[in-house]
This record gives structure tokens, sequence and C-alpha cells, in this order.
């Protein structure tokens, strides 16, 4: 079951979101943090929980706007997006994307960047684009999703959040 974040539900995401990262290879072990200042200044514009049978947390999606070139352009950066490593690779985190995907779009999104795993990333149609750049990433890990109107030119930043 995939539902909207709930009042009460931040330590369990968080410990999601810790778990999901510990051993991670590019991580800097600060995505609970940068999912707690989101909250903190309400700036996940969507946040969505997965559940187990038990119904307890063991995934979470969070999108933020960006901007580009200082602009707010209707475009949102997906960050972070966890599942815990015992529930990996059994579909969890593609069903929040589906879902969280589907919440963008009905928000009226014209996309959403996420610097991540092309090969994870591909399957919901993100792929590089030059036209979109941030800042000091290689490019093939930086991914974009259009979903209306043009693609913006220029430098995407994300919520200040995420330089903690």
């Amino acid at each position: 079951m995939i539902r909207d974040e709930r009042a009460g539900d931040e330590a369990a995401i968080e410990r999601v979101i810790v778990g999901a990262f510990a051993k991670h290879p590019h991580s800097c072990q600060n995505e609970h943090l940068i999912a707690r200042q989101l909250r903190l200044v309400e700036a996940m514009s969507v946040s969505l929980v997965s559940l187990d049978a038990n119904g307890e947390i063991d995934g979470h999606l969070a999108f933020s706007e960006v901007t580009v070139d200082g602009r707010r352009c209707g475009w949102y950066g997906l960050g972070p997006l966890a599942v815990r490593p015992d529930r990996q690779k059994t579909g969890i985190g593609s069903a929040l994307m589906r879902h969280g995907l589907a919440e963008l779009d009905r928000k009226g999104a014209c996309g959403c960047v996420v610097l991540g795993d092309p090969d994870f990333y591909q399957r919901f149609g993100f792929a590089a684009n030059n036209k979109l750049v941030l800042t000091g990433m290689p490019p093939e890990y930086f991914l974009l999703l259009a979903m209306r109107g043009e693609i913006p030119g220029g430098i995407v930043r994300y919520h200040e959040a995420f330089a903690i």
C-alpha cells in the first residue's frame, strides 16, 4: 500500500532512509537530514510512504521543487527515494516511483530531475539531456523526465536543504 506521509511517520521514515543508504557507495549519509529539513521548511511537494503487510513503513519517496537559472518553472527534483534494506529489489521503489510521478502529473508538473542510477530511472522515462545541468555532477547521472511543455535550459538548483 502507498499513501501520503502523515504526521507521526517521521521517525519510521528516517529509519528507512538511514538503513537504505547505510552501505550505498555514493552516499554522504545525510539523506535523512535532507528529508528532515525539507519537511521542517514545508518544501516537500510530494512525500509518499509504502507499507508492508503489517502496516509498517518500508519505503519513502519525496519530490521538492527545483529552480532553473534561479527561476521556478514547474520542475521538481526527486530525492530521497529509499526502501528498507530487507525489502529492496522487491518492486517497492518502482511502485513508489509510479505513484510519485502520477502525483506530480496531477499537480501539473512540467518535469522532474534526478541524480541517480540511469539503469533504474530510465525505466520510468528519465534520460540524460544537456539542456539541464547540475553543476559538478556527472551529466550521465543527472537525468530528466519532461512531462509537459518545453524543457527549460540552464542550471538546476535543488532546495537549499540538499546542501546539508
